[in-house]
């Protein structure tokens, strides 16, 4: 009815006057124009502009209208009303000539034969996102500022490549480390606070070169400060402002420094204060506060500290003038005005000089046991002096007959001379020390393997022409036997083990070896595969070629072009790194 209506209206009278080949013309083209409305559906209301926008689902061609796309004219890409073989890649529009020529690659864009959509998205051409995937260097050959983004105008001045010091391909600013090797002097032409990190806030002021105190090029911790040659003038610096200066608890002095502190490296070690001439007085600073003074445990005196004092740079030391004291010496040692017995001493009521013959030390107490050759048990009773200990061979000898010294128990020596058998008569476990409860089992005398008579020591047993048999004594009873990881086998010892003073060194001969591993290094019989090992049924001699060691295995890779992830899964074989591309 609408085309009819519209033929009808087309054919009214005001153009009769025109020819008949364009009345029939002017049908046509109104005929296509409102078959072409009824194709597309009713047209909405016109706008300002004149223009007729349509009620169109365009994904259905295959091509969304997304970002920048959904703003464009329809003409823009259909040119003079063709809609058929309209192109939908980036590059057919967007080049020079094409319908899109404005937004063609410039002559500056970065080469490349990668399609539009690799970088640019719909929405519009700025938004780039590069793939710098595999790329490892020359870097520059894009980014130069006018390809792509160059150096900064604050960047450290380097002739060196971008890679040299940016690792991350996705970052310009994480993961940069320069390369300082080599680089022994003028670090603050970089390291200015602009360029690079400079001087924080807390620094000490200087015009140094930053190299005179900092000796490292990967960390500015560390710095030492070169004070050689200086002997005065510490105070300048060390100030507590400019540097560390005296601690909360320094002795209150207005003395400079260097009067105490000898070392140009620490405050703490060695400061020495000079006492020269100094002879008397001491009290006056060494008072507790000034200066150290008495110790709690300090013997209760009222003389001045240097009459037992003599070191000027030390507490310890003190000698009292014992000088031509030579009795009386409890008067004062009588643990109240000095140091007095022990409560482990001698018994005894005699007066200590009768035994100390020292007058600056108790130690050294010497008894007098000239021309004493017995009877020692007398005294040596546990009472009157020390006796016997706990562990002494039990006995009823004379302490004379194997004890020689008369100042010390130890050194007694029971003469063995001419023994030579019968050692189990005394050495029984009661009258001398007897076998240890580890002792090989055995009835055989003493003697036959132990020949010191001074020593149970060294015993050797004599292996010599004994190349077979091992197990025989080595059962585990007799002698030592297999530990309990030793490799499973009923193999006699001497296989192996080829040292008889030895288990150490057994080397099993896998000469001639190059299959069946896995008979014996099955994690019973020997070494098997670790719990980590690719799981694998191939043999292990596929992949293991060395008879002494495990190490070295190489996996045959060769016909293999595809399948790689069956076992480089991080499972079976070593897979992706936590940083690689994801993909």
């Amino acid at each position: 009815m609408k085309l009819m209506s519209t033929l009808k209206y087309i054919d009214s009278s005001k153009y009769a006057c025109m020819p008949v080949i364009f009345r029939w013309i002017g049908l046509f083209v109104a005929a296509l124009i409102v078959c072409f409305s009824i194709a597309i559906g009713d047209a909405t209301a016109a706008t300002s502009s004149g223009k007729t926008h349509v009620n169109f689902n365009h994904s259905k061609t295959g091509f969304l209208l997304s970002g920048a796309h959904s703003q464009a004219s329809c003409e823009s890409c259909h040119v003079r009303g063709v809609f058929k073989g309209t192109p939908k890649d980036c590059s057919s529009c967007h080049t020079s000539g094409g319908r899109a020529a404005s937004t063609a690659k410039p002559s500056q864009h970065i080469p490349t034969t990668a399609s539009c959509e690799t970088c640019h998205k719909s929405t519009d051409w700025i938004s780039v996102t590069f793939s710098h995937t595999g790329i490892v260097g020359n870097c520059v050959s894009c980014h130069d500022g006018v390809k792509s983004r160059g150096k900064s105008s604050g960047h450290v001045q380097t002739t060196a490549s971008c890679e040299t010091c940016h690792k991350s391909t996705s970052s310009f600013s994480g993961a940069i480390r320069f390369d300082h090797s080599g680089i022994t002097g003028n670090c603050a032409s970089c390291h200015n606070g602009s360029r690079a990190k400079g001087k924080s806030g807390s620094h000490v002021i200087t015009n140094a070169s930053c190299e005179t105190c900092h000796t490292s090029t990967n960390s500015f911790a560390g710095a030492k400060f070169n004070h050689a040659g200086i002997v005065s003038g510490c105070a300048t610096c060390h100030n507590g402002a400019t540097a560390v200066g005296k601690s909360s608890n320094h002795i209150s002095t207005s003395a400079s420094c260097e009067t105490c502190h000898k070392s140009t490296a620490s405050f703490k070690s060695g400061a020495t204060m000079n006492h020269a001439g100094i002879v008397s007085g001491c009290a006056s600073c060494h008072n507790g506060t000034t200066a150290l003074g008495k110790s709690s445990n300090h013997v209760k005196t009222s003389a001045a500290c240097e009459t037992c004092h003599k070191s000027t740079s030390s507490f310890a030391g003190a000698t009292f003038n014992h000088t031509g004291i030579t009795s009386g010496c409890a008067s004062c040692h009588n643990g109240t005005t000095a140091l007095g017995k022990s409560s482990n001493h001698v018994q005894t009521s005699a007066a200590c000089e009768t035994c100390h013959k020292s007058t600056s030390s108790f130690v050294g107490a010497t008894f007098n046991h000239t021309g004493i050759t017995s009877g020692c048990a007398s005294c040596h009773n546990g009472t009157t002096a020390l006796g016997k200990s706990s562990n002494h061979v039990q006995t009823s000898v004379a302490c004379e007959t194997c004890h020689k010294s008369t100042t010390s128990f130890a050194g007694a020596t029971f003469n063995h001379t001419g023994i030579t058998s019968g050692c189990a008569s005394c050495h029984n476990g009661s009258t001398a020390l007897g076998k240890s409860n580890t002792h090989v089992q055995t009835s055989a005398a003493c003697e036959t393997c132990h020949k010191s008579t001074s020593s149970f020591a060294g015993a050797t047993f004599n292996h010599t022409g004994i190349t077979s048999g091992c197990a025989s004594c080595h059962n585990g009873t007799t002698a030592l036997g297999k530990s309990s990881t030793h490799v499973q086998t009923s193999a006699a010892c001497e296989t192996c083990h080829k040292s008889t003073t030895s288990f150490a060194g057994a080397t099993f001969n896998h000469t001639g070896i190059l299959s069946g591993c896995a008979t014996c290094h099955n994690g019973t019989t020997a070494k098997g595969k670790p719990s980590n090992h690719v799981q694998t049924t191939a043999t292990c001699e596929s992949c293991h070629k060395s008879t002494s060691s495990f190490a070295g295995a190489t996996f045959n890779h060769t016909g293999i072009t595809s399948g790689c992830a069956t076992c480089h899964n991080g499972t079976t074989a070593k897979g992706k790194p936590s940083n690689h591309v994801q993909t």
